[in-house]
């Protein structure tokens, strides 16, 4: 079908782009530190939790949030994990473009 044969074209497009490249290459990298590792590991439970809570309505979200920016602005002093980050802001970007872009062709439908 011709839409699955587009789809499989996009995953590989994504899978060849310029972000998904240096994000894996990142992860990669980064799964090597395991002090690293274990930090951004810590951050990511926290910050998943913060988009739980908030989804929820929970108001304890905001004394988790404050936490959340306080290890971010300690976490992102150490340059490797701030480049991380950054890769992973780009990659994401891209992924909400391409999320943007099919939502933007059935919004009459939806």
């Amino acid at each position: 079908m011709y839409v699955y044969d587009e789809a499989n074209n996009l995953a590989k497009a994504i899978q060849e782009s310029k972000e998904y490249l240096e994000y894996k290459k990142a992860k990669e990298s980064l799964n090597q530190n395991l002090e690293l590792k274990q930090k951004i590991d810590e951050f990511e439970k926290i910050r998943y939790e913060v988009q739980v809570m908030a989804f929820q309505g929970d108001k304890e979200s905001e004394e988790k949030t404050l936490k959340l920016q306080e290890m971010y602005n300690m976490l992102v002093q150490d340059a490797k994990i701030k480049e991380y980050f950054d890769i992973e802001v780009r990659f994401n970007i891209m992924l909400a473009d391409v999320n943007k872009i099919i939502s933007e062709s059935v919004k009459d439908l939806l």
